[in-house]
């Protein structure tokens, strides 16, 4: 039977209840003599910023933690995962540096010097603080390796539900420094497997096969949230992006190239329950932190590492530029100083969150991250010099082939206050310019139109300077001879990326 959207929250409110919270502990006052806050950093895997229902209202979702969360800090509307993939986001984000930096640009990416490339767990552990880190890990820094990452208390992955109960018990026993707590969810990454299941499996078991657990059955499309409305490619889209869907589509991992809008509207359905499914268990946690007496003397921050296209432009998952793709929650709260706003300057979580962490929490900031915190915007006092754009990377190597081609590329992205401009590697029109302000669903690449040229050229000079600031020899390479056509090549044996490839062996990448 069915499960409707009502019924299914009432079963999370059960589950909710069976989890019971110990009484709180006596605390030491060390933390707060000493006037440094705690750190609660929470993210969920594959969340787009405004599947929340403070974003989209309550009609196909609703979100209560994240809602009173948000209500009671600043919510920033316009933040963008620095590369919209797990490992990469992830490898940026607790290092405060460029994907291009780090050199983790896709999720099969090699180790990186954790010397070069300080962990947000030994800043924080340097400083003082107890480190715990429970959760979906895809870091770069070997787990076990405590020096390598600075969190103390690191065990290995468990289910969401597991996830919960480990965040619940540390937040609910004596601690005598402040600490730096992450709990990172996997959900709503399981609509990975769930789109899979669409035709793969019967439909009593779509939402019932799923590694976090079960969502039911979803009801017959008429009953389930509409298409999206930008379901359709983008008008002049870029020959780039036209390739790598097909790619995408032709890799088993991304079965949806033959979906119906009725497909997609069951996917859409089950995306709102499994972000419904882990805003109970966040929930939980933050109702930990308040039972234990710590919400005034905590900084909560939450974001996720990406979106999901959820059939936006054809596409599901994520590594694309497309908003629903890179664009991220971010929530930044505490309690009795950071006053309840909406914030829209824009935001690299890559980079700025390090920065804005340290800042609260009074550690000096090193000179080499690239970011700025964000605790001035946070506190209601923005400077009058806040960035003009933020850049975007991605590396989209997760394709299947098509014909003769395995189409691969590296791009960027600048978004600006009003535009979005893509540049990709290969390609014969491998640039998209996209007016936010009036489209803001991407339907049209204005990137060939004579009347939007004088912006497109300001964009590629952005692109320019953000290049050779932060010494990205790609972006400049791919800057190079006037954005001058770089087809895709036929693939040789071993090859695995465009005109440029080495003949090679091509490698694996993780399950998504």
């Amino acid at each position: 039977m069915a499960l409707t959207r009502r019924q299914f929250l009432s079963a999370l409110g059960a589950g909710a209840a069976a989890v019971a919270l110990p009484a709180p502990a006596r605390r030491t006052s060390a933390a707060a003599a000493a006037g440094r806050p705690n750190v609660l950093y929470i993210m969920t895997d594959q969340q787009f910023a405004d599947v929340m229902s403070c974003r989209m209202g309550k009609t196909w979702i609703h979100t209560p933690a994240l809602d009173a969360l948000a209500a009671g800090g600043a919510l920033f509307r316009r933040a963008y995962s620095p590369n919209p993939l797990c490992m990469p986001m992830r490898a940026s984000a607790f290092t405060g540096r460029y994907p291009h930096e780090t050199g983790v640009m896709h999720n099969s990416a090699a180790g990186t010097d954790p010397k070069q490339f300080v962990c947000m767990g030994t800043y924080f552990r340097q400083a003082g603080y107890e480190t715990a880190y429970f959760g979906k890990w895809h870091l770069f820094f070997p787990v076990n390796q405590v020096d390598s990452h600075g969190f103390e208390t690191a065990p290995a992955r468990r289910k969401d539900v597991g996830t919960t109960e480990q965040a619940v018990e540390f937040l609910s026993r004596k601690h005598d420094r402040p600490f730096l707590l992450v709990v990172s969810f996997m959900n709503p990454h399981n609509i990975c497997e769930y789109a899979r299941n669409q035709h793969n499996l019967p439909a009593d078991e779509r939402g019932e096969k799923l590694p976090d657990g079960a969502i039911g059955k979803a009801p017959p499309p008429e009953q389930c949230p509409p298409p999206p409305v930008n379901l359709a490619p983008p008008a002049n889209e870029s020959d780039t992006m036209a390739l790598m869907r097909r790619g995408y589509h032709a890799n088993k991992a991304f079965p949806v190239g033959d979906f119906t809008p009725a497909d997609w509207r069951q996917v859409r359905w089950g995306y709102y329950r499994l972000v419904e499914k882990v805003d109970a268990q966040i929930g939980q946690v933050l109702a930990a932190l308040r039972k234990a007496g710590l919400e005034g003397n905590t900084l909560v921050v939450f974001t996720s590492d990406h979106g999901d296209c959820a059939g936006a432009h054809g596409f599901n998952q994520k590594t694309v530029f497309y908003e629903e793709s890179a664009r991220v929650p971010l929530v930044i709260s505490f309690k009795g100083r950071v006053k309840p706003a909406v914030c829209d300057p824009l935001v690299n979580t890559g980079v700025d969150l390090v920065p804005t962490m340290l800042d609260f929490a009074g550690i000096p900031v090193p000179g080499k991250l690239p970011g700025r915190s964000l605790k001035p915007l946070a506190l209601g006092t923005p400077p009058a010099d806040w960035r003009r754009y933020v850049v975007v990377e991605n590396d989209m190597v997760q394709t299947g082939p098509v014909g003769d081609i395995r189409p691969q590329t590296q791009g960027r992205m600048v978004r600006s206050e009003k535009y979005k401009y893509c540049l990709f590697e290969n390609g014969t029109q491998r640039e998209e310019l996209y007016d936010l302000e009036k489209d803001p669903h991407e339907t049209t690449n204005l990137a060939r139109e004579a009347a939007a040229r004088p912006v497109l050229l300001e964009h590629r000079d952005l692109l320019r300077q953000f290049a050779s600031e932060t010494h990205d020899a790609k972006a400049l390479a791919m800057l190079a001879n006037d954005i001058a056509p770089n087809p895709f090549t036929p693939s040789q044996p071993g090859q695995t990326r465009g005109s440029r490839a080495k003949a090679r062996k091509p490698r694996p990448q993780k399950p998504q």
